[in-house]
């Protein structure tokens, strides 16, 4: 009976989120959340709404559609587990010259984030280099030798990670705390607002499209190192693709006080992916043998 249900779920979650509609009631977020109920076991009281109209409905009931639309709480955490993601960042400097570096992510997934392992391999123009976050531990790699980055540097790493549409879909897993802050319109566009406070008292606030369940965009702020006033981020997400099963944006843009800042086009991305644990460890202590 559960398996009849799931798979029935999954085949009415697949033509909403990748098949063209006819219709546009049947868009209505109700539909997602109805699916949420099946998947999750969750109680819900599905009301019937005129078309065009938002209901009301928690933080965690948004959340829990926006991992189902993404492709399901057991398949994020299957597929997920581990992976390389290859691409390009076009950085905007502050002095307006234009930086572009290409780069390979590599990862390990723990039970939670601080268990995480994130590899970041960096190719420009003038260097090669990689930073590395294991299990809490941020140190870079140049030339083979152990180097410790810039603060502001660190601080820029770990906030990527932190501030993330991942952040979200693991915010059970994380034991993050979640809040309603109510519903809004962007350029035509119906959204949800969530806001995510994880255990670093690091908060985010995702706009949810009210049609698709897809986070259109996050906000944060934090005050970098040597900063006297804080920062406020945003990342946008566009040209979400299915890459195993599951939903990617390949295209993200950073902006810091409404100035573009970073863009980040992925050109493959593979899970599933068998790691090395040598890749995350700092050289020096891999060769004294304590990693």
């Amino acid at each position: 009976m559960l398996q009849s249900e799931l798979t029935q779920t999954s085949n009415l979650k697949q033509s909403l989120m990748f098949g063209s509609m006819k219709s546009k009631k049947f868009r209505s977020p109700i539909i997602l959340i109805a699916i949420l109920s099946l998947v999750a076991g969750l109680t819900v009281v599905v009301l019937p709404a005129h078309a065009g109209q938002l209901k009301e409905f928690t933080a965690e009931q948004i959340a829990e559609t926006v991992i189902v639309a993404n492709g399901s709480r057991p398949l994020l955490s299957q597929i997920r587990r581990n992976g390389v993601e290859r691409g390009r960042q076009t950085r905007t400097a502050q002095d307006g010259r234009i930086e572009e570096a290409h780069y390979e992510m590599r990862f390990v997934r723990g039970e939670k984030a601080e268990k995480d392992k994130v590899r970041v391999d960096n190719k420009t123009p003038q260097a090669e280099y990689s930073l590395i976050n294991s299990e809490g531990r941020v140190f870079g790699i140049i030339n083979g030798s152990p180097f410790t980055p810039r603060a502001a540097a660190t601080a820029d790493f770990i906030s990527q990670q932190a501030h993330s549409i991942d952040a979200l879909l693991r915010y059970k897993e994380n034991e993050s705390k979640l809040a309603s802050a109510g519903k809004d319109k962007h350029q035509g566009i119906d959204v949800y607002v969530i806001d995510l406070t994880d255990k670093a008292n690091r908060k985010t606030r995702y706009f949810v499209s009210a049609k698709t369940f897809r986070v259109l965009w996050l906000e944060y702020e934090e005050t970098p190192p040597g900063a006297g006033a804080p920062v406020k981020y945003s990342k946008r997400f566009y040209d979400y693709r299915v890459a195993q099963g599951t939903l990617v944006p390949y295209r993200t843009v950073l902006s810091e006080d409404g100035k573009q800042t970073t863009e980040t086009r992925i050109s493959t991305v593979t899970y599933g992916v068998k790691m090395e644990e040598a890749m995350f460890q700092n050289p020096e202590a891999a060769s004294s043998g304590n990693p």
